[in-house]
């Protein structure tokens, strides 16, 4: 019986989870639970959404087992200090005080709040793909575009939160308009909604990123364009930040992640844009090996790995 566990949630475009998970990064059986959040809820139904999935996960700790601490990785941007979050696909909420909902819900736990790009790169540095690497950024291709540094072993988070935002790093040769207000941000070309949105546009008849990939595999060339458009800007996207932080490793998750192998082939061929630097070139790109239980767990790592925080 796991004695000190952690308390993770998640928060995204989509949906909220919660779950308690162990100091080995094992979700604990029975107590992971989901509420939907998206982008027409309103403030009330978001907070019930939140308050909804914590609860539940608090009713299924074990008799006996003690509550280290609460970690939540939010969709950005943030304020971490102050424990508000602006999720850009959640307008409802702009600078809501979501770690003092949590309090509300689970009282008397220190609670630590990063970006959810981050704590994927968190989870597949403890027990994923990025196992114990030095520089690594861990990314979430997804309803949106998210990412995480960790550079000489430890995490990178910037003074509000938001360091490792690659989803708002513009891409050379794309002019697509952003929600934040930027022209060409990676997440307006390579998200999952956004590379549905322009293969729509190009004349496909299919609405859904699984109906992207079904047609994908069928061989529909517009299908195989929008994905290679996709990985191409996530490519020159990873190549830009490696020409900064000089990366060894991407580890890349997310549901639009997993649309078919060959969006990797597609983004390696992206960085290897940059002919002469063989220091770009070096990065190696990879599946998270977490599947969709990485975001609870990189959660989790707020309080089971603090000892690398930032």
């Amino acid at each position: 019986m796991p004695s000190d566990l952690a308390l993770a949630v998640d928060l995204g475009g989509t949906k909220v989870e919660a779950a308690l998970v162990d100091s080995g990064g094992r979700i604990i059986d029975g107590s992971r639970f989901r509420r939907p959040t998206g982008a027409s809820s309103d403030s009330e139904q978001l907070s019930g959404s939140v308050t909804g999935v914590v609860a539940a996960a608090l009713g299924t700790l074990p008799t006996g087992s003690g509550l280290l601490g609460i970690g939540i990785g939010a969709a950005g941007p943030i304020r971490q200090d102050d424990g508000l979050v602006s999720p850009l696909n959640l307008p409802a909420w702009r600078d809501f005080p979501l770690t003092e909902l949590v309090a509300t819900t689970a009282p008397g736990h220190e609670i630590t709040l990063r970006m959810d790009g981050l704590c994927i790169t968190l989870a597949e540095h403890w027990v994923g793909a990025g196992r114990d690497s030095s520089n690594h950024m861990g990314m979430v291709v997804s309803t949106g575009i998210g990412g995480g540094l960790i550079l000489g072993g430890r995490t990178v988070s910037g003074p509000t939160g938001n360091a490792g935002h690659i989803g708002h790093v513009e891409v050379a040769g794309f002019t697509d308009d952003c929600a934040c207000g930027g022209h060409g941000c990676l997440e307006a070309v390579a998200s999952g909604p956004r590379s549905v949105a322009w293969a729509r546009a190009q004349g496909w008849s299919g609405s859904t990123g699984e109906e992207l990939a079904e047609s994908h595999v069928a061989g529909d060339g517009i299908a195989q364009a929008a994905v290679a458009r996709a990985g191409r800007a996530i490519g020159r996207a990873i190549g830009s930040v490696t020409s900064l932080v000089d990366l060894e490793l991407v580890t890349i998750g997310g549901g639009f992640s997993r649309i078919t192998p060959e969006l990797f082939d597609h983004i390696r061929a992206g960085i290897d844009e940059h002919t002469s630097f063989g220091f770009v070139r070096k990065v190696s790109v990879v599946p998270s090996a977490l599947s969709d239980e990485g975001p609870l767990i990189g959660a989790a790592a707020l309080v089971h790995r603090a000892d690398i925080l930032d």
